[in-house]
């Protein structure tokens, strides 16, 4: 299964979590707390322990706006690991470069910062990376550059997002569009409305 590529706010809505993490999708689940279609308000019966843990698997998943296949490899990594199976899953989603290009405000969507990525217009150590996926290490610093600097799509994100909650385990200065990833996140430092615990047993079925 690939990239989903339709409307985000459908899958929003199906899974009644913001898993764009953005205003606008937000105002769309306040106006319309129900799944979509026309038999979306529907009171529908107890899910099944499959149907829960296949929801949170979901969930997880468009929120980092992966592939089934990256996701599921990305997992078995995690399991393979030493320390708890889902903190370490949710800290190799939270180091890949598309993710940090996001939270660190320079692109308004995780779609948006891998197309930003795939562009060239990201620096990893003075180096320009086009994988969205690359995962970034302790210390590893993010440059936008020269060019993609003066794009109006970039300088109104930063503007925008300069003042919004920062994540203690990344660091950036809107005024040279540069930051750091400064280490991976400790769980109770994500506020991530999915319970990774049934995600294992999803995947250990």
């Amino acid at each position: 299964m690939g990239r989903y590529r339709g409307p985000i706010v459908k899958v929003a809505r199906h899974l009644g979590v913001n898993v764009a993490e953005t205003e606008k999708v937000q105002k769309y689940l306040d106006r319309r707390p129900y799944a979509p279609g026309q038999h979306g308000q529907k009171r529908r019966g107890r899910p099944s322990d499959f149907a829960v843990r296949l929801r949170e698997k979901q969930k997880l998943r468009f929120i980092y706006d992966v592939s089934e296949t990256q996701f599921r490899n990305l997992f078995e990594e995690a399991s393979r690991k030493k320390g708890v199976t889902g903190t370490v899953f949710l800290q190799l989603l939270e180091s890949r470069l598309d993710n940090v290009v996001f939270r660190m405000g320079i692109a308004s969507t995780r779609r948006q910062a891998r197309q930003f990525v795939r562009h060239g217009h990201i620096l990893v150590n003075g180096k320009r990376v086009t994988v969205p996926g690359y995962r970034l290490r302790q210390g590893d610093e993010l440059k936008v550059s020269e060019k993609a600097k003066k794009m109006d799509f970039i300088v109104q994100n930063v503007e925008r997002f300069k003042n919004r909650k920062t994540f203690p385990w990344l660091e950036f200065n809107a005024d040279t569009m540069t930051g750091r990833f400064l280490r991976v996140p400790e769980r109770e430092m994500l506020s991530l409305p999915v319970n990774e615990q049934l995600v294992i047993e999803f995947y250990s079925r």
